[in-house]
């Protein structure tokens, strides 16, 4: 445990706590079990550690990582029990998912330390949805996206920009900002600015090996599956990268990668959850997520240009940038009329050329254009959307 103690103070001295993620404000950091859940990459450590280093007595926190030798041969409740015999009344976990029994070891905790707050997080988001299943009514769970257009502004560029409603920006607010040449660093962004470790050297080499992590590892153990289907996989992501808004066709692609038509619906669901695919649904299922799936996206345009940059669709790369962040504060379908949309409201996503003819009969209809700084009427510059959160 004192090594644990060691790394925890070393991690804790050199986390920057400068720029904190949209999510920070948002968690409600009094509740007793609260899990972070995310892709690989997109700042869940940092952000755990932030807040012990900003807000807590560093002494009554024990920050630990899953993935750490200790835990081959001791248990979480093992853990718990020795804090707490010391006066330690904060644990935070990270990369949880690596903990065998983890969810039925944090009931244990719950039921037998009252006074221990725990704070959890992990990348394999397929094990983690699974896990908190077992642990309804006790843990609060949030999800942490990568970076906004607007957090890579303040993290990267050191420009501060408030964030924006879609009303707000649906009424120009934006405007308001005065970024200098914002089209220069739209285009930066699309490449490499949606993990925050764009920053660090070997940026392509790391996304890479995340990619190839979780498709050969992480959904393979999660699913009991061969670990050979990660390549099939990797193969289906490049296909929807070079692809126009990819419209599924289940039976070609269970082809494609040599596995039955019924599996399909499956493994989009674990690459979705795993954080590398995004499925634009319909609003034909009630609740959102339950629509029938009418495009298939990949998570964020990093990957995209990561898996295809020299043959890369220019419409299918701006279609992902406007879904990957209106998501994360809106509920987004897919529109009869035009590309999205988000209540009452239709748009339409394109390039400078664009017309409004496919919503001209729309009250609520928008065109969003990659590569304009000012809007006009109706017609919205697409960065605009990237400062949503």
């Amino acid at each position: 445990m004192e090594n644990l103690e060691k790394i925890y103070k070393k991690l804790l001295r050199e986390t920057d706590t400068r720029f904190q993620r949209y999510l920070y404000q948002e968690i409600d950091w009094d509740n007793r079990i609260i899990g972070i859940r995310g892709a690989r990459g997109v700042g869940k450590t940092t952000l755990m550690l932030q807040h012990i280093k900003k807000e807590m007595d560093v002494s009554d926190v024990l920050y630990v990582n899953a993935d750490d030798i200790y835990f081959s041969n001791h248990r979480l409740i093992d853990l718990a029990e020795k804090i707490v015999s010391k006066g330690i009344h904060h644990l935070y976990i990270d990369e949880i998912h690596k903990c065998k029994e983890w969810s039925k070891e944090l009931k244990l905790i719950y039921d037998y330390y009252s006074e221990l707050k725990i704070v959890f997080s992990g990348s394999s988001v397929l094990d983690l949805n699974k896990g908190t299943s077992d642990l309804s009514r006790r843990a609060v769970m949030y999800h942490l996206h990568g970076l906004s257009f607007r957090e890579y502004l303040m993290l990267f560029q050191g420009i501060s920009v408030p964030s924006f409603s879609l009303d707000e920006i649906i009424k120009g607010k934006p405007e308001e900002t005065n970024i200098s040449t914002p089209l220069r660093y739209f285009e930066d962004y699309l490449k490499r600015g949606y993990y925050p470790f764009a920053q660090d050297k070997g940026f392509d080499i790391k996304l890479r090996q995340i990619i190839n992590l979780t498709l050969e590892n992480d959904i393979p153990i999660f699913a009991e599956m061969p670990a050979s289907m990660g390549r099939k996989f990797k193969h289906l992501l490049s296909i929807i990268a070079e692809s126009v808004p990819f419209k599924p066709n289940m039976s070609k692609l269970a082809e494609l990668i040599g596995t039955g038509r019924n599996q399909m619906g499956n493994y989009l669901l674990f690459i979705e959850e795993a954080g590398m695919i995004a499925q634009l649904r319909d609003d034909t299922g009630g609740l959102r997520g339950f629509g029938k799936v009418e495009k298939i996206y990949l998570d964020n345009t990093n990957l995209i240009y990561s898996l295809s940059e020299n043959n890369l669709n220019i419409g299918n790369l701006i279609e992902t940038f406007f879904l990957n962040q209106m998501r994360v504060k809106n509920d987004i379908v897919s529109s009869s009329i035009s590309d999205f949309q988000i209540g009452n409201r239709t748009f339409e996503i394109g390039g400078k050329s664009k017309t409004k003819k496919q919503i001209e009969t729309i009250e609520e209809g928008y065109v969003v254009k990659d590569d304009i700084e000012f809007s006009s009427g109706n017609i919205l510059p697409l960065w605009w959307f990237g400062l949503n959160y």
